[in-house]
């Protein structure tokens, strides 16, 4: 094992019990310290250092009873810029669709029909049913209005915007509002732009931060307010998301994004690794983990890491990425690596093994199951169909990746009569009156 253990760029456990005290997250959301250089901006305009915590609680008063002053104020603060007005008109996204690369828009297209028709099979329809006692069933409506958050930073994600507006409207969500930060000249990425073209949404907003989530979520003069707020971002927007829930519907929260491999001796070591870094380049919070049943691919994989590492743009991310959250597990079966697969929950969940179909069934928790070596999770990422928007931090165990159930509601109806009050009156009378509610049962009587 000295090649496994003297690894320098990912670390590296054999122990079993270690390995599961270290894929077991049960803990919620932790907020992190913020950096000397974030404190410091913050003492500039609060005139005190106050946690990300703190900070959203500002932003999110200071929106709701001042509108737009007050996102304009943070906008300038954070962003270096507010539009005037915040609204980006439509020409805009028509011109930025015009100018992109010809072959990035045919891919945007290509994978907005595909998502388009993996959601169609999802579609939810009112139900009713007659019987003795009357009619009962229920009336699936869609959200009215749904806001999604799309990061700019040092790597947009127009892709997100996709795997968010199109299984919208697939579901029938009347209007799509985006917030989409603008850069220090005041621009917004024209792929984000030339993306809500392509993806169908009705109006878009140069405007970043918490301040976007506490806009949509109480409505200002100029930016609507909205049913359920979805999409990635960074911390005070993920904070942001939190306070707001009740207020609005919740989204998945989706932090940082992750993925779990588990490999057998066939697998290949420069594709292991390969998919490795995949996910670490996303951003050093990243997690990106092997399970292994031999260490001879343990050693491969590492050895394929330090080849590949320079070549990608953002190696120094996806290097702090794999030293501070990535691990590589020699486990001593594939039963050992599904007992611990499933206690990670991760977002994705990657089997490259000789019979993967065998393990399927096994899974109980995850966001995504890749099956094979011709489904590596960048495809999932942009054009395979299924929403890539997926339950992280362990949230496998209890949520599901973004479809068409997030931008339904249902309302029960229930038709009954007189021979339903004869049948099940008696029944209704005696459970009121266990539970003390006699008013209950006089309205039966």
């Amino acid at each position: 094992m000295s090649n496994l253990e003297s690894s320098s760029i990912v670390p590296v456990l054999t122990d079993m019990d270690e390995a599961r005290a270290q894929l077991t997250r049960r803990g919620g959301f932790v907020e992190p310290e913020l950096s000397p250089r974030m404190m410091e901006r913050n003492r500039e305009l609060f005139g005190e250092a106050h946690t990300a915590g703190e900070v959203v609680d500002r932003i999110l008063r200071e929106v709701k009873s001042e509108g737009d002053a007050a996102v304009r104020r943070y906008s300038v603060a954070y962003d270096g810029h507010a539009l005037d007005p915040f609204e980006i008109p439509r020409q805009a996204w028509d011109a930025a669709l015009d100018e992109i690369d010809a072959e990035v828009r045919a891919a945007l297209e290509l994978a907005a029909e595909r998502i388009k028709a993996f959601h169609e099979k999802q579609v939810r329809t009112s139900w009713f049913e007659t019987e003795e006692l009357g009619l009962f069933g229920q009336i699936v409506r869609p959200f009215e209005r749904i806001g999604v958050y799309t990061p700019g930073g040092s790597a947009p994600l127009p892709s997100s915007l996709l795997m968010i507006a199109v299984p919208a409207r697939v579901a029938g969500v009347a209007e799509i509002v985006v917030c989409a930060p603008p850069a220090k000249d005041g621009s917004v990425s024209p792929l984000i732009l030339a993306t809500a073209a392509v993806a169908g949404v009705d109006r878009v907003f140069g405007v970043g931060g918490a301040q976007a989530i506490a806009a949509m979520a109480y409505g200002t003069e100029s930016i609507p307010g909205v049913d359920k707020i979805l999409g990635p971002g960074n911390l005070f927007v993920a904070i942001a998301k939190q306070k707001v829930a009740g207020i609005v519907a919740p989204d998945q929260l989706p932090g940082p994004t992750e993925t779990l491999l588990i490999a057998d001796e066939r697998a290949d070591a420069e594709h292991v690794a390969a998919d490795l870094l995949a996910q670490a380049e996303h951003d050093e919070a990243a997690s990106a983990i092997l399970l292994t049943t031999s260490a001879e691919l343990a050693s491969a994989v590492l050895a394929a890491l330090e080849r590949q590492l320079p070549e990608i743009e953002r190696a120094a991310i996806a290097a702090v990425s794999l030293a501070r959250n990535g691990r590589v597990v020699v486990v001593p079966s594939l039963e050992a690596a599904v007992e611990l697969a499933n206690a990670y929950a991760p977002e994705h969940l990657c089997l490259l093994v000789e019979n993967p179909w065998a393990l399927v069934s096994r899974i109980t928790h995850a966001g995504g199951i890749f099956v094979g070596a011709e489904s590596p999770e960048a495809l999932g990422d942009y054009t395979a169909g299924p929403s890539h928007v997926m339950p992280t931090g362990g949230t496998a165990r209890f949520s599901s990746p973004v479809h068409i159930g997030d931008f339904l509601r249902v309302m029960t109806l229930m038709a009954a009569n007189d021979r339903a009050i004869t049948e099940l009156g008696p029944a209704t009378i005696a459970l009121a009156r266990a539970e003390g509610l006699t008013a209950h049962a006089r309205a039966i009587e």
